[in-house]
């Protein structure tokens, strides 16, 4: 039970990470005020769920995990190229999307591998769920 608590935990950690630096890349790139508030208040939503994170990993004395290399590289890759090519809301709104879809297929594979993640676990991974959802949700309109 211990190992998947951990192993999803350490996922979710690193999920929230990589959302964050997401939202960090497009920022200063968004036009609309509006837009703009929607991924600072996301931003805010990952950083608290990151603590919550945190302080679980701490309980187990486990470090975080950081997001894949290559997958950090990617997503910055396909951010600086989308953005040069058509700096607009709608490619922001689009980026950011894409990577809610992404993470909440990857959170719900996850929650399928470690069955065995106690209940606190699987409740933080639920509301990052939740977080991607909604910020996907608010997005629409801007697509």
């Amino acid at each position: 039970m211990e190992s998947d608590t951990v192993a999803l935990l350490k996922e979710c950690n690193s999920g929230i990470k990589m959302g964050i630096n997401s939202l960090d890349d497009v920022l200063d790139r968004v036009q609309k005020s509006d837009l703009r508030e929607i991924l600072r208040t996301a931003k805010k939503e990952h950083e608290k769920l990151g603590d919550e994170s945190h302080a679980i990993l701490l309980k187990y004395h486990e470090d975080g995990k950081e997001p894949h290399p290559v997958a950090k590289m990617m997503a910055s890759v396909k951010t600086g190229v989308k953005l040069t090519v058509q700096e607009s809301d709608t490619a922001v709104a689009e980026l950011i999307t894409d990577g809610c879809d992404m993470g909440i297929k990857s959170l719900h594979h996850y929650l399928n591998q470690y069955p065995q993640a106690e209940e606190c676990v699987v409740k933080l991974t639920g509301k990052l769920i939740d977080s991607e959802e909604k910020l996907r949700k608010n997005l629409q309109c801007y697509l």
